[in-house]
Formats: structure tokens, C-alpha cells, sequence
């Protein structure tokens, strides 16, 4: 009887779908197993053509396959970086160094002795080694090679600061000194490296440029011909019959030709005005408002030595100041004038005023022409300017240079010696010393190396010297409106562009060709507290390998102690075009078969691969539920095929007794 050989195969078939079941039992707990399911199909015997009948029983039953589920478990985190798990799908492809490699879902990783990545049976995982450029090489075993950070000097530092614009600079105390905090506005420091990995700071005083022009009294005898920041100058420029002659000083010093200034200031941008005074054989250079301490002037000339009551190099104010000569007295009627649209009555009355009286008279008038015209700060009187003296008009020093537009004067007026402009009244003052209001918003900086060594951030050196660089400060301005950067070391700032940016010179004791780039970008002057709102730069000492992450893309990257990150390798990740052909190898893995095909590789993330997690690791897909049920249905399917060969067997027996 065939049936006792279709009871056997179904025996059999049932014993391998229990053992199938037991053995997805036993590997619940196995990082990245795969459950398998048993797949059955029914035999017949083959007969020759046209032999038989179609009607026949079948032989019984065979296991076709055992088939795996590549479907994804449950991903658990864990605490070690080195434990992977992919989120989709693919293989870590495994080396085990003589040739033999193999495919798995258990990324349980640890380095071995040598920093190479190793499963748990010591297999090497295959990934991209990285160049110096970031460049991947060529497939092989990853490995953590670098052990330590070497350390980098800094060469890039990134500052945003905001200077409180109701700072006043005319409380700053004078000259500057760098351990005399009164003295400058305000102060920051950077951490640096220099290229052994040696900590230093950078400290950056800010000093707020004052309104007063810097004077410079040189010995000049008034006829031979001297340089003066290296444009040479004749006395001819001082000749008051020249073309280009400009109209002297109040106190009589004669000011430079206009040619000659013009040239000079294309030079030196820093000077305002060249004076000289016969009475005292003195040359006076005054600098510019935003120049004050910057830098040195270059002469042929000495500097006058210092007296108690001349210095060779001292302060005046940057305020525009109007002289208007008046007349020795003041006798008869009364005079109206009018001055910054202020009508004022002069009444000698039965007396005789005196240029003082007729001053005074004016000056008790005083509120009430500032209260009208905001921007004239004092009227007073100078008895040394003019034959009778002056009235002095003082404007606010952020006017600048002003318009002559001060006294508006009746035509009977006999106060003033000017003369009245026929059509407007206007009388134009008789000397004056233009305002100059470029201190606004102008700082000077200067940098330090651990607070002691003054560094070079590419001050040009003073013109009439050598091209170059100096030790010094550097201007920064920014636009007293809106309280934005304007200009950088003489650079504008275009909007839109980046800020230019300064370039520090040694600031790197180890290795003095080391050049620190800093940028200023997002700086303001605006009217809140003083902070820095933002400091970068890129130096750091060695540091040690303190461990190892893994990105999602699979980028393996390095953590050392200076907090410095490196990319080491990318894992490699592999799929096939038929997985259900690999074939299981154990440990959890598997090998590439032809009915697989070769494996593609390509980082996760990538096509269709799944992305990368660290510290995680994939648990088995075994639904214990389900497998339980597998094992009563083989019980059953067992049972009742031991039924069939019990039943054949009585058969046999009763055909035996017959």
C-alpha cells in the first residue's frame, strides 16, 4: 500500500515545520534574526503518456521551501554608539579576512585591539574610508585610525559686538592706556590657539573717538621748505597774496594754501589743517576729529618742546566757532540787529557801550537764541580777536562744519565792522575755525596678545613712511544714524556685501607666519548695554578620542576631548536584487547565492537603502503568538498522519487473518 509512504512524508513534513517553529522560537531574543515559515507541497507520481488513469491518489507531501521573513523588527536604543541598526532595508556587509564574506542585520559592533569595527564573532564591517578631502575610497574593513586631535592654531576669529552709543567719549580719560580701563569705551576678549596647541587671549579695547581735533606744533622759521608726511611743502604755501590763499586764523596764524592742503590731505587723510604763526615760529598740523591718536606725523620738522603752558602735541574742540568784530562804541540811538532770527535792541541810551557792553547785551540774550537755533551751543565774547574784539558764536560739535548764516544785520547798524550783505542783511563772519563733526561714530580698536603684547591688525603705517603694516589701532566707523557699520580699517561696508574684514598679525607666539582673520559682521552702535552677541573662532589644543558616532547617512565620525569632530568612514550598506535567495550561514548572517545575486552597495539613505541609527539595535521579527499556533497545528498535522499509518496498519492486519 502507497498510504504507508504518504503517512511518512506527511511525518516528516511536520517535523520540519515543528522544527522550523522551535527554531524561530529559540531566536526571539536574537538581535536581527529573521523568522523562517515552512512551505509545503503534495506529491504525485509521474506516469507514462496515455498510461493510467488521471484519477489517481497522491504520494503525499514534501517541504518545498523554508522560507525567510526579511521583514523589519523592532528597533531598540541602547546606550553604545557602536550598536547599529538599519531603518529599512539592507545588509552590514561582514569580512572576516580570508575571503569569506557574509551579510547581517545585527549591528552589535565593538573595535577590536587594532580600532577596527567587529561584530561579535570578530568579522570586520566593510565601509568607505575617507581621504584628507572628504573624497570616499574604495571599499574595506572601517577602522578608527585616528586616536588623537592634533591641535590647530587659530586662524579665523568671528565678533559681533553692540557699543552702547550713549556712551559719552569726553569722559574717557586721556591719553589712552591700555590697563587704564577709564580710558577706552569699551573692552572684549577671544580665546585663541596658537599652533602647538598653546591657549592664549586675544583682548580688543575700543576707544570712542572725542570731539577734539589732535594739534601738532612743529618749529618752522617760516622761509625754507620741509616735508610734512612726505609732500614736500615750501613757504610760498603760506603766501596770504596766493591765488589759493585762504583767510587766516582768528588768532592771526596764517593758514595753508588750498592747493597745498588739497594735496597734502590726498596723502594724509588724517589732517585738517596746516597753520603757521610767525609771532611764535610754530607750525601747527591738526588732525581730523576721527584721527585723534592715530598714529604718528612724519616732518622734516621738530616738535616744538613741551612748555607748562604749550604741549608739542595737545587736544582743541572740533566745534565750529564765528568771530564777529565789533565796533570800539556804541554811543546815540539804539541799534536792532538781529541774530540766528533773534531781534535784539541795543540801547546806548545817554551812555556810550563799549565793544564788552555792546557783547554783553548780546550775550543776555543768549537763551533765547540757543532755545531758537539748537545748534549753537555758547555766545561769548574774546577781546584778543579783532582790534576791538569779537563776538564768538560756538556751535554744537555734531554740527560740523556750519553754513555762514549767523547774524542777519539792519543797514543802520553800527555794531558790527562787517559789512551787510545788500539783498539778505547777512554779515559774514570776519574769522572763523570750521567744525568738524567725523568723530561720530568712529572707534579706535586695538588688539592684544594675553593683555600685554600689542599686535598688528593692519594699520597702515603713517604716511611719509614705508608701505606696510604697523603695530596700532585700526578705525572703525560706524553711521551715527542707524548705528551700522560704514567702514572697516579705511574699507567701506557696501549693503548687501560682506564687512570687510582685519587681519591680525602675530598673534601666534609658536609660529609667527600664522595670520588670524577677523570679522566684525552684525556689529552695531546702537543706544542698549554693551555685549558681545557673537564669538567664534576656529583654534583648539590636541585632544584625545573620547568616541564614535554614527549620522543616519552613515557617516562615522570621531569625537576627541578638544570637542574637534572627524569623519572617519561611511558604513556600506547592501542589497539584493532577490533577498529571499540568500543563504542563512549562522551567527545571523548570511551569503550572497545566484539565486540572490551580488550584492549592491551603495551608504544608507541612499535609492532605496534605509538610513542608519547608532546606539540602537534591531530585535528578531518572531511573533511568538503566531508561533505558538505553528506548533499546535504541527502537533495536530503529526498526530493525525500517525492516525493514517495506525489505520493502514489494522488494515494490513485484517488482510492477514483472511
Amino acid at each position: 500500500m502507497a498510504g504507508f509512504s504518504t503517512a511518512v512524508t506527511g511525518l516528516k513534513a511536520s517535523s520540519t515545520m515543528l522544527d522550523v517553529a522551535g527554531n524561530n522560537i529559540a531566536n526571539s531574543s536574537t538581535t536581527g534574526f529573521k523568522a523562517s515559515r515552512t512551505e509545503f507541497g503534495d506529491i504525485y507520481a509521474t506516469a507514462v503518456v496515455g498510461a493510467g488513469s488521471s484519477n489517481i491518489a497522491g504520494s503525499g507531501v514534501t517541504v518545498t521551501d523554508i522560507a525567510q521573513d526579511f521583514s523589519a523588527g523592532t528597533i531598540e536604543f541602547t546606550n553604545n554608539n557602536l550598536d547599529l541598526a538599519i531603518n529599512g532595508s539592507g545588509f552590514f556587509q561582514l569580512d572576516d579576512g580570508q575571503g569569506s564574506v557574509t551579510y547581517t542585520r545585527a549591528g552589535a559592533f565593538e573595535l577590536d585591539k587594532n580600532g577596527y569595527i567587529v561584530s561579535k564573532t570578530g568579522k570586520y564591517l566593510q565601509g568607505y574610508g575617507l581621504d584628507e578631502d572628504g573624497n570616499r575610497l574604495p571599499i574595506g574593513n572601517l577602522a578608527v585610525t585616528q586616536k588623537e586631535s592634533p591641535p590647530k592654531a587659530t586662524e579665523s576669529i568671528d565678533l559681533s559686538f553692540n557699543i552702547d552709543s550713549r556712551e559719552d567719549p569726553t569722559e574717557l580719560l586721556t591719553p589712552y592706556d591700555k590697563d587704564e580701563p577709564a580710558s577706552f569705551t569699551y573692552t572684549t576678549t577671544v580665546r585663541s590657539y596658537d599652533s602647538l596647541g598653546n591657549e592664549h587671549t586675544i583682548k580688543f579695547n575700543f576707544v570712542e573717538q572725542r570731539p577734539q581735533k589732535e594739534v601738532h606744533r612743529l618749529a618752522y622759521d617760516g622761509t625754507s621748505t620741509f616735508t610734512l608726511s612726505g609732500v614736500s611743502i615750501d613757504a610760498t604755501a603760506f603766501d596770504p597774496t596766493a591765488a589759493d590763499s585762504r583767510d587766516a586764523a582768528p588768532d592771526g596764524a596764517q593758514r595753508i594754501g588750498a592747493d597745498a592742503l588739497a594735496a597734502l590731505q590726498d596723502t594724509d587723510p588724517r589732517i585738517f589743517d596746516v597753520e603757521y604763526d610767525d609771532a611764535d615760529g610754530q607750525l601747527r598740523v591738526i588732525f581730523k576729529s576721527d584721527s585723534t591718536e592715530y598714529g604718528e606725523l612724519s616732518s622734516s620738522l621738530e616738535y616744538v618742546p613741551s612748555t607748562s603752558t604749550t604741549q608739542a602735541v595737545s587736544w582743541t574742540a572740533s566745534n565750529e566757532q564765528q568771530y564777529f568784530a565789533l565796533t570800539d562804541t556804541l554811543t546815540g540811538a539804539a541799534a536792532n540787529i538781529s541774530i540766528a532770527g533773534v531781534p535784539i535792541q541795543i540801547d546806548p541810551g545817554t551812555d556810550t557801550l563799549t565793544a564788552e557792553d555792546i557783547a554783553n547785551a548780546i550775550i543776555a540774550k543768549r537763551s533765547t537764541i540757543i532755545q531758537a537755533n539748537p545748534d549753537i551751543e555758547n555766545i561769548s565774547y574774546d577781546a584778543n580777536v579783532g582790534s576791538n574784539g569779537s563776538l564768538v558764536v560756538t556751535y554744537k560739535s555734531d554740527a560740523g562744519d556750519v553754513s555762514d548764516r549767523v547774524l542777519a544785520l539792519s543797514q543802520d547798524s553800527t555794531v558790527f565792522t562787517g559789512t551787510a550783505d545788500a539783498t539778505t542783511g547777512i554779515i559774514a563772519p570776519d574769522a572763523k575755525i570750521d567744525g568738524d563733526n567725523s568723530y561720530q561714530g568712529v572707534y579706535r580698536a586695538y588688539s592684544y596678545l594675553n593683555n600685554e603684547e600689542a599686535l598688528d591688525m593692519g594699520k597702515a603705517k603713517d604716511p611719509g613712511e614705508a608701505s606696510g603694516t604697523e603695530v596700532g589701532p585700526v578705525i572703525i566707523k560706524f553711521d551715527p544714524s542707524n548705528g551700522l557699520l560704514v567702514s572697516v580699517n579705511g574699507k567701506e561696508v557696501t549693503p548687501g556685501a560682506p564687512v570687510p574684514k582685519l587681519t591680525i598679525y602675530g598673534a601666534d607666539p609658536a609660529d609667527p607666519d600664522t595670520e588670524i582673520t577677523l570679522d566684525l559682521e552684525g556689529s552695531t552702535q546702537f543706544a542698549s548695554a554693551s555685549i558681545v552677541k557673537s564669538q567664534l573662532q576656529d583654534g583648539y589644543t590636541k585632544g584625545d578620542l573620547i568616541g564614535v558616532t554614527f549620522s543616519s547617512t552613515g557617516e562615522m565620525v570621531a569625537s576627541f576631548s578638544n570637542g574637534q569632530n572627524q569623519s572617519l568612514g561611511v558604513v556600506a550598506v547592501a542589497t539584493f536584487e532577490n533577498q529571499s535567495g540568500l543563504q542563512p550561514s549562522g551567527d545571523t548572517e548570511w551569503s550572497a547565492t545566484l539565486t540572490s545575486g551580488d550584492a549592491i552597495l551603495n551608504p544608507p539613505g541612499t535609492g532605496l537603502n534605509g538610513t542608519l541609527r547608532s546606539a540602537a539595535l534591531e530585535s528578531s521579527n518572531v511573533d511568538l503568538s503566531a508561533e505558538l499556533v505553528k506548533l499546535i497545528e504541527g502537533q495536530r498535522n503529526f498526530q493525525a498522519n500517525s492516525k493514517t499509518l495506525e489505520t493502514l496498519n489494522t488494515v494490513t492486519q485484517t488482510i492477514l487473518q483472511i
